[in-house]
């Protein structure tokens, strides 16, 4: 029962209430205009107050390929009629349609736009009819299947277009006459758009349900089998426009806007309205959804990249049509994707008060015109829908309020050309009517007075209904087989990163349905979100992950929570190099790379030392074409080589020392360390002395649990699960001053040779300031033994061959750390000062010579030292406000000093390309550490 005074997720009933009614008096007003001043003709023409028919205004190109002369506005609205209860309107509507719609006429027109808007139209309404007649029996008592008996017949007109040898379809086709095969053979008849030819399935799946004709559905289900095996192997990309009598791709941008938008979202609703028995479309879409996330996502844009490419740009903007793009992922799952692209989205809605029909990535106008799509509002409504959010009723609150102040006219709703003037366009498309204002609607609606319980039905990509029960009504069997496959991609659904993860290798395994029941329950399909929004204040989650994204300048450098963990669960897809691979780009710890260079002849050696050796043998080439691209790959490696010797400073990859100070030992330990190419570089300076703690948790791959604890020390880390910049930055965030990985293979000793240490890479960003090193897995086990021992451990980590190859002598190397130390600490107040120095000086020999020995008297001493150190905690000392004296806090032992009172500026001169850490059950295969140039985006 709806109380007037209640609140409604965040949004009073009666104001809830009062948006429903706007956005139904704004429907009718566009729709009873259409009906006034353009009906039979298939659109209004707003400013003009008359109809528009093909041929009577003029040609506008590609986009009147969509009118008839067949009433289309009426057909495309006829379900939103009864979405909408307006069921007198609805009742005249069918009667009107089946009285004077045909199909017989000389005019050549789009497949793709006929069959959303038209088939589509027909089908909807035609299954709205059999819906509220059961409901009202006093409604459509008259109604004999004449709409279905019409969508049979437009779809009988439109077969001839798959009159190809690739079976896809045609652009276009005249719906007297069909093909004309000469005209087929031409420029603007070959050629068709992947959204074009793949978006069929639904519409002519249903017809084929509905009426038993299989052919719609064979010839619907052939052309997405012939799409799939164009799409590029290895990038699993789409490209957006083909011939399609031969298949080649004319235009190899691949995105999720316009030419391809609706592909994608048949795929998965294909799997949701029928349940395929083989799982192939499910299948499908997820190979194209991970390789979207890790390509086609750039920060929290959604850019076009070259789908044999996909780490190079296409195009710096983007198109209103992805807008869609969070309403499937809400429908796939991944929720966190969907708020944070719609967040971004709405951004530029408030901007510029509507999305332009293309739009940069720093948030500017590409395109300024808007056709009033519905796109942002049917995400809009998917998103309130699984959140419940209350914010999501704001944003529609913007968009009716946008709609009425700068759209409204006085014969229906005008598109705007351009968005910044206010300049209308004297167009209203039938989509205003038959998407726009029903999500809209539906949006403000209430379950308790919904007209149509909308979960019976699926929509299609022009928002039609099309009955969730095909499968259950047409076949018993295949409802079986689709439960139990769906029930088994339930399971494997990851609830951490809220996608589907389908495991493709175990598709033809067996599954047990002995211990579930043959009820099965639909909510396992998709995944429940009840644990993120179950309770008043849950919305917290959400607006978390919008505030992530306002504010930004530039979308493709904003870091979202989703696109950090998509990018570790997919970084190798990340580093995937679809051209031929450069030396400069080489990485021979990255799986990707090594396939090609096998592709080429090039084969990888890994000495007893750790270090790689390549091999080339053309005959081992998959072809001469690839065998040369080896021949050109070793010629570049070589001048690389040659370049790095000549003109790099050798020195900063060679290793540093770990080393601890035992309160009790006759000889301290060092451990050769490598260092990273990014952070801090200790080889520049003379190293850090700090305690060292342990990270919660372990691989530092998230926000670590035990940031006091961290503080001013030197954290120990697992190597694995993500990237070392990751960590790197995950550190930095406690404000640790240094990190040390430690590796995670069985085979990683220094014993193998100190060649065999590699420098980390980064990802080419400069945000990471603390030193990072790693050290092998036996001596890191030896350094945790230790601190399990000697829980207040502090180490020294630093270079020796700085030390040794510079101008200072050790002991002017000493005295100047004494100096740090003595600032940073209470280092020079400590009674015993000379005998700590002179005891240090040989800790600092020591890592310097491996020679030096401490005495027991000398351990004595150390152990003192460690009780009696105490560092000044810079980050807390202030300026007194009434003094102008500076005050210093300290904290008590044992913390950190740092013995670089600037950070230095990771090196400009290496970088390195992303790689994602091989997991702790991957081989040990080193890096390769050469010193890289900087690569050009």
């Amino acid at each position: 029962m709806n109380v007037p005074g209640r609140l409604v997720d965040g949004m009073r009933q009666e104001e809830k209430n009062q948006l429903r009614k706007q956005v139904l008096e704004m429907f009718q007003h566009g729709y009873y205009s259409y009906m006034k001043y353009a009906y039979p003709a298939d659109e209004l023409m707003p400013l003009s107050c008359k109809g528009r028919y093909r041929g009577s205004e003029p040609n506008r190109g590609d986009i009147d390929d969509a009118l008839g002369n067949f009433s289309l506005t009426l057909v495309d609205s006829l379900d939103t009629l009864a979405v909408l209860g307006m069921f007198d309107e609805f009742e005249r509507a069918v009667r009107l349609v089946i009285q004077n719609v045909n199909f017989d006429s000389d005019i050549v027109v789009s497949v793709f736009e006929t069959n959303i808007r038209m088939i589509g139209g027909l089908l909807g309404a035609h299954v709205a009819v059999k819906y509220v007649h059961l409901k009202y029996p006093i409604r459509f008592p008259w109604y004999r299947d004449e709409l279905l008996v019409m969508a049979h017949d437009l779809g009988i007109r439109l077969l001839p277009a798959f009159n190809t040898t690739s079976g896809l379809p045609l652009p276009r086709v005249n719906l007297r006459y069909g093909i004309d095969l000469s005209l087929s053979k031409s420029e603007r008849e070959k050629f068709t758009c992947t959204a074009c030819a793949g978006t069929l399935i639904l519409e002519w799946a249903t017809l084929t349900r509905l009426t038993g004709n299989y052919i719609f559905e064979k010839f619907a289900h052939r052309s997405l089998d012939y799409l799939w095996d164009r799409r590029h192997r290895q990038s699993n990309l789409m490209g957006t426009v083909l011939n399609v009598h031969n298949g080649d791709w004319i235009i190899r941008e691949s995105g999720i806007g316009a030419g391809i938008d609706s592909y994608y979202e048949y795929l998965f609703k294909a799997y949701v309205l029928l349940g395929e028995k083989n799982n192939d479309y499910l299948l499908r879409f997820h190979k194209h959804y991970e390789s979207i996330m890790a390509y086609v996502q750039q920060g929290v844009a959604m850019v076009n990249v070259h789908m044999h490419q996909p780490y190079r740009l296409a195009k710096n903007h983007m198109d209103a049509l992805l807008a869609f793009w969070p309403g499937l992922q809400v429908m796939t799952g991944d929720l966190k994707s969907a708020i944070e692209l719609h967040e971004m989205l709405y951004q530029v809605v408030q901007k510029h008060n509507f999305l332009p029909e293309a739009f940069t990535t720093d948030y500017r106008i590409h395109w300024n015109s808007h056709p009033l799509r519905p796109e942002f509002v049917e995400s809009t409504y998917f998103l309130y829908k699984a959140t419940r959010d209350p914010h999501y009723l704001e944003v529609g609150r913007t968009i009716v309020n946008n709609l009425e102040r700068h759209a409204r006219v006085k014969c229906g709703y005008a598109a705007l050309s351009d968005i910044q003037t206010g300049q209308h366009e004297d167009r209203m498309d039938s989509f205003v009517l038959a998407e726009t204002f029903k999500y809209l609607y539906l949006l403000f609606d209430n379950e308790q007075s919904q007209h149509i319980d909308i979960e019976q039905f699926i929509f299609s990509t022009e928002a039609h209904l099309l009955p969730m029960n095909l499968v259950i009504t047409i076949n018993d069997t295949l409802r079986m087989e689709f439960d139990q496959l769906a029930l088994t991609n339930s399971i494997r659904y990851d609830t951490t990163n809220h996608s589907l993860l389908l495991d493709i290798d175990q598709r033809d395994g067996e599954f047990d349905t002995d211990s579930y029941s043959t009820e099965f329950d639909y909510r396992k399909v998709c995944p429940s979100m009840d644990h993120l929004f179950r309770n008043k204040n849950s919305n917290d989650y959400s607006e978390q992950l919008r505030k992530n994204i306002r504010g930004s300048q530039d979308m493709m450098t904003t870091t979202t929570d989703s696109t950090r963990s998509l990018n570790d669960h997919n970084g190798q897809l990340k580093n995937q190099s679809l051209h031929r691979l450069l030396a400069s780009e080489f990485s021979a710890g990255n799986p990707l790379h090594v396939t090609q260079l096998r592709r080429m002849g090039v084969q990888i050696h890994t000495m007893l030392d750790g270090r790689i050796q390549l091999v080339h043998t053309s005959s081992q080439a998959a072809s001469s074409e690839d065998a040369n691209d080896g021949l050109l790959f070793m010629q570049e490696m070589i001048e690389l080589m040659k370049h790095n010797s000549m003109n790099s400073d050798s020195s900063q990859y060679h290793p540093l020392s770990v080393v601890p100070l035992l309160a009790q030992a006759t000889v301290l330990p060092i451990f050769k360390v490598g260092s990273a190419q990014f952070g801090q570089q200790l080889h520049k300076n003379y190293g850090i002395f700090s305690r060292v703690s342990v990270t919660s948790p372990f691989q530092a791959c998230s926000t670590l649990d035990n940031r006091q604890q961290l503080k001013n020390s030197i954290a120990l880390v697992k190597r694995g699960d993500c990237m070392f910049i990751d960590k790197a930055r995950y550190l930095e965030q406690t404000g640790v001053l240094g990190g040390i990985v430690i590796d995670h293979s069985s085979a990683s000793s220094t014993k193998t040779g100190v060649s065999a240490i590699f420098s980390m890479t980064g990802d080419g960003r400069d945000d990471v300031h603390i030193p990072l090193v790693l050290m092998f897995k036996d001596e890191g086990f030896q350094l945790l033994n230790l601190l399990s021992k000697q829980n207040d451990l502090i180490v020294y980590m630093g270079d020796q061959e700085k030390i040794l190859g510079g101008p200072k002598s050790v002991d002017q190397v000493t005295s100047e750390l004494f100096d740090r130390l003595k600032t940073t600490t209470n280092f020079a107040q400590l009674t015993n000062l000379e005998e700590y120095m002179s005891v240090l000086t040989k800790v600092v020999k020591l890592a310097l010579n491996d020679k030096t020995e401490l005495d027991l008297s000398e351990q004595t001493v150390i152990s003192t030292l460690i009780n009696e150190l105490n560092v000044r905690n810079n980050d807390n000392s202030s300026k007194s406000t009434d003094e102008g004296e500076k005050s210093t806090s300290t904290v008590q032992s044992p913390t950190s000093s740092s013995l670089d009172s600037m950070p230095s500026p990771p090196s400009t001169e290496s970088i390195s390309s992303m790689e994602h850490e091989q997991p702790a059950e991957a081989s040990d295969q080193r890096e390769y550490t050469e010193k890289r140039t900087p690569k050009e985006n």
